[in-house]
């Protein structure tokens, strides 16, 4: 396949040069993406009102909300919902959490027959909201704070905004693994862990995909090879290596998210790995749609999100705001270097090549199988 470089490139040239390879994101960056002129684009000023007047005003034009969020559970997003409705018990919220994958095609289908259920998307499929803009299906917005979102993490027009940060990497029970710690992805694929790891299927979540492909990238296919000779429970869903990881079932769980700031006795720790060894990185998007119902009710939605409260409260540590420390002593999620933080939106952005990689690591670990894991919701669920 001409567009993976060979193994001797790989190992030579290492992650930062394989990323201008075609397969990890020759295509143009988001904002070239964007076409032509971004004076074409409406850009207001950020939201004035505090959170208490879009609250009222939320209230009188009928107090509802339906969010759209991508996720990998049904559950996945209750404590957001509950710290939601906690500072705006008033507001009739409902969040449907799917897949990001069929939440942006349901979303195109409920636009092209006029039966739009959501009015804020929040996933993790980036080059959607580069095409809605262009589509002008989204609504130009900018909370307060957007000034001080990191620049990678905002639309320059306010056409979509990152809510949260999240990075993707391999994680371990420390009671599982004792004094042997792994530290970086090459650990993994030493024949003690055989049978011990557990992994979301690369070929099933983009996410998880680009973390798949940073790593071949910089190991080679030889080490692709040597993990797939490790007898990996592969399962749907970006949740499921760190539940198995967490219940006892393996050691080692790659492809998921989490916290490097977790208390001493969590029984499951997050690596990320320090210099040339790759993890990823990316901001989660949402936006409101410009045929949205109840489009107070969203800026309400996004103002609360991006405050400064709910930054510092980031689950990992991250904010999206250059203005809020994180949490631990953790830098800011954009100067670790094997975030790859940029490298997601092109690789998100070329589909040619994302589908060249899914069937290749499908040839190495077999197709996926399983039920989604947030079930079959159909086409205009939270209706």
């Amino acid at each position: 396949m001409s567009s993976f470089p060979s193994r001797r490139r790989v190992l030579t040239t290492g992650a930062g040069a394989a990323l201008g390879v075609g397969a990890l994101g020759s295509a143009a960056s988001p904002a070239a993406a964007a076409g032509p002129g971004g004076s074409r684009y409406a850009s207001g000023p950020e939201e004035t009102r505090t959170l208490d007047e879009l609250y009222r005003a939320a209230l009188a034009e009928g107090g509802k909300l339906t969010l759209y969020a991508g996720g990998d559970t049904a559950t996945q997003q209750d404590g957001t919902k509950a710290a939601f409705l906690k500072r705006f018990p008033e507001i009739d919220l409902t969040l449907v959490v799917d897949y990001s994958k069929y939440h942006d095609v349901r979303i195109d289908n409920q636009l092209a027959t006029g039966t739009l259920v959501p009015d804020v998307v929040q996933l993790q499929t980036l080059q959607d909201f580069v095409r809605w803009k262009e589509q002008g299906r989204l609504l130009h917005y900018k909370p307060a704070g957007f000034s001080q979102v990191y620049d990678g993490f905002k639309d320059p027009q306010g056409a979509w905004v990152a809510m949260a940060a999240i990075a993707f990497s391999f994680m371990y029970g420390p009671a599982a693994v004792g004094s042997d710690v792994p530290r970086t992805p090459l650990d993994l694929v030493d024949p003690k862990w055989k049978g011990r790891i557990a992994s979301s299927y690369p070929h099933d979540d983009d996410a998880v995909l680009y973390l798949y492909a940073l790593y071949a990238q910089t190991y080679g296919w030889d080490w692709v090879a040597a993990l797939a000779a490790q007898d990996v429970r592969f399962a749907r869903g970006s949740n499921s290596p760190g539940d198995a990881v967490r219940t006892g079932q393996k050691a080692i769980g790659v492809g998921g998210s989490g916290s490097l700031v977790a208390p001493p006795s969590s029984p499951v720790r997050f690596a990320v790995p320090d210099g040339r060894h790759p993890f990823m990185a990316w901001g989660q998007r949402a936006a409101i749609l410009k045929q949205a119902k109840n489009p107070t009710a969203a800026k309400l939605y996004l103002n609360w999100q991006l405050s400064t409260a709910q930054q510092q409260a980031a689950f990992n540590g991250w904010s999206v705001r250059t203005d809020v420390t994180p949490a631990g002593g953790l830098k800011p999620i954009w100067e670790y270097p094997n975030a790859h933080l940029d490298g997601f939106p092109r690789f998100m952005a070329d589909r040619a090549a994302i589908e060249r990689w899914k069937q290749t690591f499908a040839l190495y670990f077999g197709e996926v199988e399983g039920d989604p894991t947030p079930g079959w919701l159909g086409l205009h669920p939270g209706a």
